[in-house]
């Protein structure tokens, strides 16, 4: 490839349970065949109705008692506790969980910032392969052949600060692997494979941004491998060979 454009997608409206985010997109930007359209988890929760009114939740007992220790929000504590599988570790005021998707994240991806009103909060599309391929059938629709990630931002160990990653793919196999591949020097590879798709979800993070209003961004000239099965599974490492759970 000889160059890769990240492109924003400016001008989409709040979102609202119902919208077909396929649409809006190609109603914004000249689409071309294989890019690679990069939307923010939040709005495909908008979209799918993952919204939860602070006041219809009622915490448990160990909800109430862990937001007291650290000065959180009970009801908040409740719905992270709710969408998690397990709570991986708790450390001072942060909760590393593990989604019911195969997830470990802070909060179980639970998120209060630019939700839509007052006291609501989201929670990750209950399935973000299936949502990136509604996008996806969306768009072909409409004439566009292009992949889709679904994004969203999580931390990282080790390391300060935070970074997009897929949470969701139709199209593009997520990973490139290099493994039995040789390089100049005749060394053959034997572990490495990039995780292309959240390589992808950090470029687009760079013209979208969380105050700019801009969720969703096109990558273009980026030369992936088409896959009409895709999922983010092969990216979720197994608990057996993950030394950090």
């Amino acid at each position: 490839m000889s160059e890769v454009r990240i492109l924003p997608v400016a001008g989409l409206p709040e979102i609202a349970a119902g919208d077909d985010l396929g649409s809006m997109v190609a109603e914004r930007v000249e689409l071309e065949a294989g890019d690679v359209v990069v939307v923010t988890s939040k709005i495909v929760s908008k979209a799918e109705g993952c919204a939860i009114e602070l006041a219809d939740v009622t915490p448990s007992a160990f909800a109430e008692a862990w937001a007291s220790t650290w000065d959180k929000d009970p009801r908040v504590v409740e719905v992270v506790l709710q969408q998690s599988r397990r709570v991986v570790r708790q450390a001072g005021p942060v909760l590393i969980t593990e989604t019911h998707h195969g997830f470990v994240c802070a909060n179980s991806g639970v998120d209060q910032s630019s939700s839509g009103a007052h006291e609501r909060i989201l929670t990750l599309p209950g399935d973000p392969d299936a949502s990136a391929r509604r996008i996806r059938a969306a768009l072909r629709a409409l004439g566009h052949q292009v992949a889709v990630v679904v994004t969203d931002t999580f931390g990282r160990p080790w390391r300060e600060g935070q970074t997009d990653i897929a949470i969701g793919v139709a199209g593009i196999h997520p990973l490139r692997s290099y493994i039995g591949e040789v390089d100049p020097h005749g060394h053959e590879f034997r572990v490495q494979e990039i995780c292309v798709a959240d390589e992808l979800a950090a470029a687009g993070e760079l013209v979208k941004g969380n105050t700019s209003r801009v969720p969703v961004a096109v990558i273009r000239g980026f030369e992936y491998e088409p896959d009409e099965d895709a999922t983010i599974a092969p990216v979720l490492r197994d608990a057996s060979r993950d030394l950090f759970r």
